[in-house]
């Protein structure tokens, strides 16, 4: 099992620079060329590490390559840094914010490795849709866990 950590406050900027670099890895198809927002991601992950409710955890190798974001309830964000694409770190973040509580999450239209992450784990869209908040505002769409048995 990998050593994941609590994020703090000294972690706001690599947290950044981590979901930077796995969006434009893996959601260049849908952003282009537009320029990352730098300044509200950052607010965004200072806002979210003073925030009570939410936990966020990561995995530190000579920098951070992953992260996991979750309030009990949802899953906020899950990266991991291409470099480390396919080492089973995506997998033992979402583990962690299923653990808990997280039983739903938000996510693009056409991140489809995320997608298949989450359909492969039993998840399926629930059929709510919402505009990201990023330009050019793509399509994102709720994912629900399994019911309980």
């Amino acid at each position: 099992m990998t050593a994941w950590r609590r994020a703090t406050a000294d972690d706001a900027v690599a947290l950044r620079d981590l979901e930077r670099g796995a969006s434009r890895a893996g959601l260049a198809h849908v952003f282009g060329d537009l320029p990352y927002p730098d300044d509200d991601v950052l607010a965004r992950w200072v806002l979210l590490l003073e925030d009570p409710e939410v936990v966020v955890e990561v995995v530190d190798d000579q920098g951070l390559v992953a992260l996991t974001a979750h309030d009990g309830s949802s899953l906020r964000h899950l990266a991991v840094r291409p470099d480390h694409w396919g080492s089973g770190l995506g997998r033992e973040g979402f583990a962690r914010a299923e653990a808990a509580g997280a039983r739903r999450l938000w996510v693009l239209a056409d991140n489809t490795r995320a997608r298949g992450l989450y359909e492969s784990l039993g998840w399926t869209p629930s059929g709510e849709s919402q505009e990201c908040p990023w330009p050019p505002h793509p399509t994102e769409l709720e994912y629900a866990a399994p019911a309980a048995p």
